[in-house]
């Protein structure tokens, strides 16, 4: 009597573990060559800048174009947004301080809230959100229609084309505004002060400069400046590396704009903290 046929040998299967660890390899690996490539890409940024402005031929049309653009899009938003940040600072603070009895330290704890950190975010936050939507869009489109590969047909560098106009626009645009956001931001605060805290004007403003000092709004303006060409810099690699057609564009604008935010927000913590340790609070 002849045997049974031997039993055929399981199928290998990959272990459920197996296919998460290979999947999370894949994502780490993945995000640190886009992040190698967005580095290329700023420093590409940089040096061409200098080499444009120096050899004539920087595309200055371009640039004012891109950054009046910006402007339209982000000014009424950056006002809408400035006014009720400063109200909520006086009110919120405000209260504590009135608790503790201290009404005039309003215009300090108003001052530095807005300066510090209320109007370097609210700029790259706007600027992350309309204008990265903006520049990844625009860039995407034309990567989608081969227009990219077309410039680089006939000999013409996109990022001296279109991205370093774009982030030249972006840094001079992200000072303005901060700018912008700090007047509303501290008028604001001081309106709702006076009007429905009883503080005087004297007390507010006496506070206000004996804790905020010029170095804060140098801060401020370094922060915000950092902030937009963070935001420029994801928003030109994402369009430059959409595929796909429109709903490629689609996700290289979410991408831009989600990555942009929280890039602003861990680098603010850095900033935060470093300025923390080397500058810290003192009353002038």
């Amino acid at each position: 009597m002849k045997g049974a046929p031997p039993l055929a040998e399981p199928a290998d299967s990959t272990s459920a573990g197996q296919i998460i660890r290979e999947n999370l390899t894949g994502t780490v690996l993945s995000s640190l060559r886009t992040f190698g490539r967005a580095v290329d890409l700023g420093l590409e940024s940089v040096r061409g800048t200098v080499t444009d402005v120096l050899g004539l031929r920087f595309q200055w049309s371009e640039m004012l174009r891109q950054a009046w653009y910006l402007i339209t899009v982000t000014a009424i938003p950056a006002v809408l947004m400035a006014i009720p940040f400063g109200v909520v600072v006086s009110v919120q603070v405000g209260n504590l301080i009135h608790q503790l009895g201290a009404d005039s330290m309003i215009g300090a704890a108003g001052g530095l809230g807005v300066i510090q950190q209320g109007a370097p975010i609210a700029t790259g936050l706007l600027l992350g959100g309309a204008g990265a939507s903006a520049i990844a869009a625009d860039l995407g489109a034309r990567t989608v229609r081969e227009e990219i590969d077309a410039l680089r047909t006939m000999g013409i560098s996109p990022v001296h084309r279109l991205v370093i106009p774009r982030v030249t626009a972006m840094l001079l645009v992200a000072p303005l505004l901060n700018i912008l956001i700090i007047f509303v931001g501290i008028v604001s605060g001081y309106a709702v002060a006076i009007g429905a805290q009883n503080v005087t004007p004297g007390s507010y403003w006496a506070t206000f400069g004996s804790f905020s000092v010029l170095a804060d709004v140098w801060i401020s303006l370094a922060k915000a400046m950092l902030f937009g060409f963070l935001v420029v810099i994801v928003a030109c690699q994402r369009g430059l590396e959409a595929k796909g057609g429109p709903r490629g564009v689609a996700d290289g604008v979410n991408a831009a704009v989600v990555v942009s935010v929280a890039g602003i927000i861990l680098v603010n913590l850095v900033i935060t903290q470093v300025v923390a340790m080397f500058l810290p609070l003192r009353v002038a």
